[in-house]
């Protein structure tokens, strides 16, 4: 999978969470995440890295995740990738 490939899973994924359907607006990797939508509460957190974790095959652990992870879209695609 391509870094596009990984960016476009990604903008599903919180497009489905954050219940944002296709409106979403989450263009390019500077896109704020923590800005732009309210709907991104613990809940919502806890369940996007439950839905990277099933998407891309990975485990991820607690002391892995902070705020910048979720900062923008890029910062979410690098760390899925990493």
């Amino acid at each position: 999978m391509t870094k596009i490939d990984h960016t476009i899973e990604i903008k599903k994924i919180l497009n489905d969470v954050l219940g944002l359907g296709d409106t979403a607006q989450c263009d390019g990797i500077g896109y704020s995440i923590t800005r732009k939508y309210s709907e991104l509460d613990s809940v919502a957190i806890v369940t996007i890295i439950l839905a990277l974790e099933k998407n891309f095959s990975i485990s991820i652990k607690d002391d892995e995740i902070s705020a910048k992870t979720f900062d923008t879209l890029g910062a979410l695609v690098n760390f899925e990738e990493n």
